[in-house]
């Protein structure tokens, strides 16, 4: 595939990468707008402070503009302009002079990282806070600090947003990914930009097989809110889902199962990083950490996984200030992006097929032998041979694929060959 798109995905992240987002707030709407530019079918929805979402509240909506720590002569500590990681997350409004014993008891920092500003959030008890790096904090050597915070914590509402893409039949495929983490460019931005750009990829597809539902929501409390508020079609309808996060670096692919790894979702998503990217990580649910935990939680248990490109929390740069613009890269987002593609042409194409021709199709007469050439070393007689061989009804394509040990799209090209020179309805 080419590599257009993650050029676009790349442009989008950089113009987003400044806005601080969290989980409520004009950050992400903000950030939603702009992904909305690129797809405007994406619907957003309001969901109020203080509804109740299954056993959670949806919590106050906190917005900020600036604040930072001072020495008492003006002079600048850290500034929020600097880095919108310098405010824990979530804090309250501040602005009075603290002895450095007191304001010390508000700071966070990564010792084992002195140059990195980690990223702390204070979501759901109320408190102030800052950020800095360890090297900051070793320059605070006054008795009293000048700390301002200028935010609002108030009643508002949780935004998120979706697109539904009809389909010819109502089972669906979900894609869902959070928008909620300020200035992170993997654990954050090249998730939604990567579903973005497969929202435009689904549009422009002809007779589509399946509905497609994509989802973009603040982490965890937004997961909560969208399922508690589409619970009933969700469990009618959703036949596999993907939790898109992390998806911008260069390194390599990891899976994280189903609850049980055993659904449809399992065995697409392992069937193309089997031979596409053999050296991907596989990782259990047990390992999950990001919306695939509500999807699979009991009572929903939907087939969703995890698909990243570095795990989050497996990377050093996870939730700090390293994860920035350098971490990821067009490349990056362009190959994740072509594994889902690569996953929804498997899905759309997963059928069971069978070969009426009774006994073996003659080939040569088709035009079939040996004239058929593709990528890889098997020989291409042999697969069309091993297909027409496994497609008896009693396996889907997945299974033939896994099976033969050719991968799914050159399986496609076969089937579509042959259902166009076989033609009386043979396959």
């Amino acid at each position: 595939m080419g590599a257009e798109n993650g050029k676009t995905m790349y442009q989008l992240a950089a113009k987003m990468f400044p806005i601080c987002r969290s989980i409520t707030g004009n950050g992400f709407r903000e950030s939603l707008e702009m992904l909305r530019e690129a797809v405007p079918e994406i619907q957003v929805y309001e969901v109020p402070t203080g509804t109740t979402v299954f056993d959670w509240t949806v919590p106050k909506e906190w917005n900020i503009r600036g604040g930072g720590i001072y020495r008492l002569n003006g002079d600048k500590v850290i500034d929020f302009k600097d880095s919108n990681l310098h405010i824990v997350g979530y804090s309250l409004p501040i602005d009075k002079v603290v002895s450095r014993e007191e304001l010390l008891e508000h700071v966070y920092t990564m010792p084992d990282q002195p140059d990195w500003i980690p990223y702390v959030t204070s979501y759901y008890k109320e408190r102030w806070g800052f950020c800095m790096t360890e090297n900051q904090k070793q320059t605070l050597t006054d008795e009293e600090y000048h700390v301002v915070i200028d935010s609002t914590l108030e009643d508002g509402s949780l935004t998120y947003g979706e697109l539904i893409v009809p389909g010819q039949t109502d089972d669906e495929i979900l894609f869902s990914s959070y928008l909620c983490h300020p200035s992170m460019a993997n654990d954050d931005l090249s998730g939604p930009v990567v579903l973005t750009e497969l929202m435009k990829y689904v549009l422009q597809m002809k007779d589509r097989r399946y509905t497609y539902r994509f989802v973009i929501n603040p982490e965890t409390i937004g997961a909560i809110t969208y399922i508690s508020r589409n619970i009933d079609a969700l469990l009618k309808h959703v036949k596999a889902g993907f939790v898109l996060s992390c998806v911008g670096d260069d390194r390599t692919y990891s899976y994280l199962a189903t609850k049980y790894g055993d659904t449809l979702t399992d065995r697409v998503m392992q069937n193309v990083l089997k031979f596409h990217f053999p050296e991907y990580k596989k990782y259990s649910f047990l390992d999950r950490g990001s919306d695939e935990r509500q999807y699979g939680s009991a009572g929903v248990n939907l087939p969703v996984c995890g698909f990243c490109r570095s795990l989050y929390t497996k990377y050093p740069e996870y939730h700090t200030s390293a994860d920035n613009m350098d971490l990821i890269s067009p490349e990056g987002l362009q190959g994740a992006y072509d594994v889902m593609v690569k996953v929804i042409m498997a899905l759309e194409n997963n059928y069971h097929y069978t070969m009426t021709c009774q006994c073996e199709p003659q080939l040569g007469k088709r035009g079939l032998y040996p004239t058929i050439s593709y990528r890889g070393s098997h020989d291409s007689v042999n697969v069309i041979r091993d297909f027409t061989a496994y497609a008896d009804g009693s396996h889907d394509l997945i299974d033939i694929s896994n099976i033969i040990n050719v991968p799914i799209d050159i399986l496609i090209d076969i089937k579509n060959k042959l259902a166009e020179l076989i033609g009386d309805g043979s396959l």
